[in-house]
């Protein structure tokens, strides 16, 4: 059998899973599965590896049912030189595995049609290390440790100087003292600048003696070993590549950590995850600031401000998506995968589930390192997931935001789960801000709450415990659209396919503040239709008119960044959070409109007829500089006609006398042969 011209391969795995061959291909066919009934092994990975070999001979895709012996086949696969695209799926521990296993088919079907999805490849950023380390600590285990490291690595000690350390026999590891202060950068180029930095002196006797000690110097390596054990040099440290900061109390650590160090020289690859379109960036415009999500929420300092725009420094960054999460504008994607792969996974599973029978599915986001361990574990010890619960691999769930949510419950997912690891508990304020988001849309739009959730529980028993204690929510409207388009375009397609189908369908929803969709009001009496609002908008929402004085506004298309707010010379806008499900959402509101005041001189319209009676009347004769009615009478005319009147005034500085002949060196040499021949001429 094939999904999406992928050949399936199924092992019940010594059948251990209730798994039937012509029942599963019923269920595989619902979900787009074509061609002859599976043929479910049992043994696939080793009596019956064979029957693997065989397929392999084959051409197009191929999925094999197994992550577990994933190795091993990919292994085969090399062996026998096969150009196939394999693909795993692992339906064991998530679906077959399960005291529910007899009622997960619809799942398996929906894991199966996932996996035959092909996935956009993730560009990838570069990273070179000559392999200069250094190690920074308080006493001897930084001498240890570098002289471990020296056979492989070019090191550097760095003592704090706060415990004094024996003075060794030979001192193989260039030694000195000093604290470090500030330090920046990657894997391969980090800087770190020091005080009191000095070289030990080669004549100490029972412990190191320095040199006359100097501050705020600068070195520069591209590694760096942190045995202080005191606060990390870097936010959010775990994710800075190049830098290691085990616990010197744990010896298993310390060496764990100098494996892998010694092993970072020479060019390296990580996932480009982040890309960044400064075109439609919120952050600023004419030096005012408005968006500022991604810096509010990036753990490890990648992104900073460039001035209207931001700077994300992909050798940094350490992938979290907190900054794509919260983006209003789509100008921060998350890039694994790349593309609209993750939302077409996303629809891919949820409508194979309901094609194949399946109701109130509720979808578990989790991670691939820790999420992945925790299913194995529930499902080797436990009872394993339930059925209705699709378990959905991100490689973090932080990288979600609300165009993924809201395309979930649009696509028919009655609940949404996100199982979180130790490692993001600090992290999880930029995912929270997206739930409750949704859920405050949900609410409004009568599909009632509860429908979100995040589990930080550890134990296994726990989260197994929470996740067949979901409530029933009752079923969610499933909708077909396909994700094209940036980030608003999706946000936009699930809100409509939720709001068709809504209990309470209702024209304006309230949105708390900080929310990505609004409208704007604008005090018109205090408005002179200066448009300087429209020049600073970044996502094109206010709009004018060339021909007459105009204020208009394209609520489709504000972020309710406040770049109007704060540019505004008289301060009479105000942001309005909301959702418009009516017709004007789409073109364009008028917000202020005016008379065009009409040049006293030409006749030309210019500027706004309210603002030029209100500066003329409020400078005349008010103003050393309007004392006469010919200066007040400048104010009413157009550019050109402003400057053409003040040339034509005899009294205006500008206005001078005919234009002196140049004089040349030819009419100097004229005039000077003239005398000359005058002076030559005999006297009478």
């Amino acid at each position: 059998m094939e999904i999406k011209g992928k050949q399936i391969l199924v092992c019940d795995c010594e059948k251990s899973m209730p798994l039937e061959g012509g029942a599963l291909s019923a269920f595989c066919r619902k979900a787009g599965g074509e061609g002859d009934d599976l043929q479910v092994g049992t043994q696939l990975c080793r009596a019956q590896l064979g029957n693997y070999e065989t397929m392999l001979g084959g051409d197009g895709g191929l999925v094999v049912a197994c992550t577990q012996e994933a190795p091993l086949f990919a292994e085969v696969a090399d062996e026998t030189g096969s150009a196939r695209d394999i693909a795993f799926a692992n339906i064991r521990e998530k679906a077959g595995w399960s005291r529910e296993a007899e009622a997960a088919g619809p799942k398996i079907a929906a894991l199966l049609a996932e996996a035959s999805l092909a996935i956009e490849p993730t560009p990838a950023v570069a990273f070179e290390s000559k392999g200069i380390c250094l190690v920074y600590g308080h006493d001897e285990n930084a001498i240890e440790a570098a002289r471990q490291l020296k056979s492989r690595l070019d090191v550097t000690i760095l003592l704090s100087g706060r415990d004094e350390v024996l003075a060794p026999r030979v001192i193989d590891v260039p030694i000195f003292r000093g604290r470090i202060t500030s330090a920046k950068g990657h894997l391969g180029a980090f800087g770190i600048n020091v005080d009191g930095y000095a070289p030990a002196l080669p004549s100490s006797k029972l412990v190191l003696a320095y040199e006359p000690p100097q501050n705020n110097a600068f070195s520069e390596c591209d590694l760096i070993l942190d045995l202080t054990g005191d606060a990390p040099l870097f936010p959010a440290h775990e994710r800075r590549d190049g830098y290691f900061r085990p616990d010197p109390g744990n010896p298993a650590e310390v060496q764990k950590c100098l494996f892998e160090i010694g092993d970072l020289v020479g060019e390296f690859e990580k996932p480009r995850y982040v890309n960044y379109d400064p075109d439609i960036c919120a952050h600023g415009r004419s030096k005012k600031t408005g968006c500022t999500r991604c810096l509010d929420v990036c753990p490890v300092g990648a992104i900073t401000s460039a001035g209207d725009t931001v700077e994300i420094d992909p050798h940094i960054c350490g992938g979290c998506g907190m900054c794509a999460s919260v983006c209003p504008t789509g100008a921060a994607t998350y890039q694994l995968p790349a593309g609209d792969s993750l939302f077409e996974r996303l629809r891919t599973l949820l409508a194979a589930y309901h094609g194949t029978g399946g109701e109130r599915p509720a979808l578990l986001v989790h991670d691939e390192r820790h999420g992945e361990e925790m299913i194995s574990l529930m499902a080797r010890g436990g009872d394993g997931l339930p059925a209705r619960v699709l378990p959905f691999a991100v490689n973090e769930v932080t990288q979600i935001g609300f165009d993924f949510l809201a395309c979930a419950f649009a696509y028919g997912a009655s609940q949404l789960v996100v199982l979180v690891g130790p490692d993001k508990s600090g992290e999880l304020a930029g995912l929270a801000s997206q739930l409750a988001l949704l859920e405050t849309v949900l609410e409004g739009l009568g599909y009632g709450g509860g429908r979100l959730e995040i589990i930080e529980d550890q134990d296994p028993d726990a989260v197994e415990g929470k996740l067949y204690g979901l409530p029933d929510r009752g079923a969610m409207p499933l909708g077909s659209f396909l994700p094209i388009g940036g980030k608003r375009s999706k946000m936009r397609l699930a809100l409509d396919q939720l709001h068709r189908n809504a209990p309470n369908p209702v024209e304006f929803l309230p949105l708390p503040e900080g929310a990505p969709f609004g409208t704007i009001e604008v005090d018109t009496d205090g408005c002179t239709l200066c448009l300087a609002c429209v020049s600073a908008c970044p996502a094109n929402a206010l709009l004018d008119k060339e021909e007459r004085p105009w204020l208009g506004f394209n609520e489709e298309a504000c972020v309710q960044c406040g770049l109007c707010k704060v540019t505004c010379p008289e301060s009479v806008i105000t942001l309005k959070p909301r959702l418009n499900f009516t017709d004007s959402l789409r073109g364009a509101e008028m917000l202020n409109e005016a008379l065009p005041f009409n040049c006293i001189r030409c006749g030309k319209p210019f500027g706004v007829k309210q603002t030029i009676d209100r500066i003329s009347e409020q400078l005349a004769g008010k103003h050393w500089m309007f004392g006469d009615r010919s200066a007040v009478e400048r104010i009413m005319m157009c550019d050109d006609c402003r400057v053409i009147v003040q040339f034509e005034d005899d009294s205006a500085p500008f206005k001078a006398g005919e234009r002196p002949v140049p004089r040349t060196t030819a009419d100097y040499l004229k005039e000077v042969a003239a005398a000359e021949d005058e002076d030559s001429e005999p006297k009478s």
